[in-house]
């Protein structure tokens, strides 16, 4: 697998931000992570660049070879390069002078090995699954679902046999507008055997190459996590959304390893995004995690049962009632359900009294999904507190921390 990742942007929107410094190796962080799976302990990690999201992402894709095409201040992203540990082989195409998307693929070209490759767009974080595109044609665009949107031109295409699936044939790409629902490009391409050669030495691989559809061009549709960091206030949301995105995913790592049968799961700070010093009272302040909803599929896969164990005193305290709470999680199993997983169980404690034998850290609500599920044997707790912690200990199950 060769992937190009186009680095050379001058990033000139995002100058107010990020003044010295190509717009991939933006910083992002620092966050906190966990040093240990059943402890709670963590160490302060220091910011690191957009860019090694991307590198990270293809080396879980299983990437053997990165082409970086480079320009603009070169030297930072080449510097820091230096300093890592990747195990695919990495190369440099440089670019003495700009030329533009379209004249940065066909020189970092030169580098690949063979004549299929991914193009990814380093400003933009979209970790599809590379193992979906088939390469049957000289370009396959990655295409991501979006609602009400205008920064991005609409996609149109045509479902590939008789029934709708993920692969697409684009004839149309629509120039920026209002746009209520529909398909976006999502700034990755594969390019099967592609002959960039006729094109002048400057030029846009977009307003060139794909709008004009100068060659057969298929698009798989893949409705993942997706961030630009091209305009300074998705590059603000990438400063909390992609920490929480890794720190999903290292989690999700754990418990897929782990030999548990059945997934107990807090819900704010762990599946939705937790509202400091307040609840979350109604569904419009329900924000899932960066992530979370993918990981969902792969739970349903693994665990047996999923059971959600939630302490929500502001019921008991009378900010929310007992109908808001469950139009809440009506919400959130309507989603998660849409992605491809599932919740079996929602266990809530909405007392307010710390000595309540249900409400966390006790561990009434741990032996109440044991009565509810009484062939449940290995269960294990994912949590984003030392409430959560201590509620595993009392349990007697393994705690993953987020």
């Amino acid at each position: 697998m060769e992937a190009i990742v186009l680095a050379g942007g001058l990033g000139t929107r995002l100058r107010s931000a990020v003044s010295n410094l190509p717009k991939c190796m933006a910083p992002i962080g620092p966050t906190v992570i966990s040093s240990a799976p059943t402890v709670i302990s963590s160490e302060v990690e220091k910011s690191r660049p957009f860019l090694s999201y991307i590198l990270d992402w293809l080396q879980d894709q299983g990437a053997d070879h990165v082409i970086l095409s480079v320009g603009y201040l070169r030297e930072y992203i080449i510097n820091w390069i230096s300093g890592q540990n990747y195990p695919f082989e990495i190369d440099f195409a440089v670019e003495e002078t700009p030329l533009g998307t379209g004249g940065g693929i066909r020189e970092a070209l030169k580098y690949c090995h063979g004549k299929k490759v991914f193009v990814i767009n380093g400003d933009t974080f979209f970790p599809v699954d590379l193992n979906a595109f088939t390469f049957d044609a000289p370009i396959t665009v990655a295409l991501k679902p979006m609602r009400e949107f205008e920064r991005y031109g609409a996609v149109d295409v045509r479902f590939l046999g008789s029934a709708r699936n993920d692969r697409v044939e684009i004839f149309r790409f629509r120039e920026k507008a209002y746009c209520r629902e529909g398909l976006i490009n999502g700034g990755i391409y594969a390019l099967n055997n592609l002959d960039l050669s006729g094109f002048p030495p400057k030029f846009s691989f977009e307003k060139e190459v794909l709008e004009p559809l100068k060659y057969k061009t298929c698009g798989v549709v893949q409705d993942c996590y997706f961030l630009d960091i091209g305009i300074p206030e998705d590059y603000e949301r990438a400063q909390t959304e992609l920490p929480e995105y890794r720190a999903v995913k290292a989690a999700s790592k754990k418990l897929i390893e782990s030999d548990a049968d059945t997934l107990l799961i807090d819900r704010d700070g762990t599946i939705n995004v937790r509202i400091k010093g307040d609840y979350v009272r109604n569904r419009n302040q329900f924000k899932f995690l960066s992530g979370i909803l993918e990981e969902f599929p792969k739970w349903a896969a693994k665990f047996r049962r999923i059971i959600v164990v939630t302490n929500q005193r502001g019921v008991g305290r009378g900010l929310m009632t007992d109908e808001d709470l469950a139009d809440i999680h009506s919400h959130m199993l309507r989603a998660i359900t849409e992605a491809g997983g599932r919740i079996d169980a929602i266990l809530t404690c909405t007392a307010t009294d710390d000595g309540d034998p249900r409400r966390k850290p006790n561990p009434g609500m741990y032996h109440e999904a044991k009565q509810l599920f009484p062939s449940m044997e290995r269960a294990i707790m994912l949590g984003d507190s030392e409430t959560d912690a201590a509620f595993a200990e009392n349990a007697g199950i393994p705690f993953i921390l987020l």
